[in-house]
């Protein structure tokens, strides 16, 4: 399992990723992995999730973008203290890869800012690379 974790303006992002062999097949080079985000609000403002935008590399430094509303047709408001926690998955053509990248957040006050989230390993277990 992979992990990475970031915080912009007390949001907190953590990512734990996994590869999920129910849903991949090697032999006709397809990976699947699954990523479980939390995001926490640490602050003392209310926070909204309005977008979200992925950096995705494979395995053959091929990069994708995936930019959009929400995450899991949700924009979700995170009071102080308050978390939220997401599971997502990612198909790629190569047993490993890379992903980042960030949510834009918006305060009650109506201030837009970028919540970073770090890199972490996409791998299927035991691949060298």
């Amino acid at each position: 399992m992979s992990t990475s974790e970031a915080v912009t303006r007390s949001i907190r992002v953590r990512v734990e990723a996994e590869y999920s062999p129910e849903r991949s097949s090697p032999t006709s080079q397809h990976w699947f992995f699954l990523y479980t985000v939390t995001i926490s609000n640490e602050g003392d403002d209310t926070v909204q999730l309005m977008t979200r935008h992925w950096v995705i590399t494979d395995g053959n430094n091929r990069v994708e973008e995936v930019k959009g509303p929400g995450v899991i047709g949700e924009q979700p408001v995170l009071h102080p203290g308050e978390s939220f926690t997401y599971t997502s998955g990612c198909p790629l053509p190569t047993p490993f890869g890379m992903m980042e990248g960030t949510y834009q957040m918006v305060t009650r006050g109506g201030d837009p800012f970028d919540a970073r989230i770090a890199p972490f390993a996409l791998s299927e277990p035991y691949t060298v690379h």
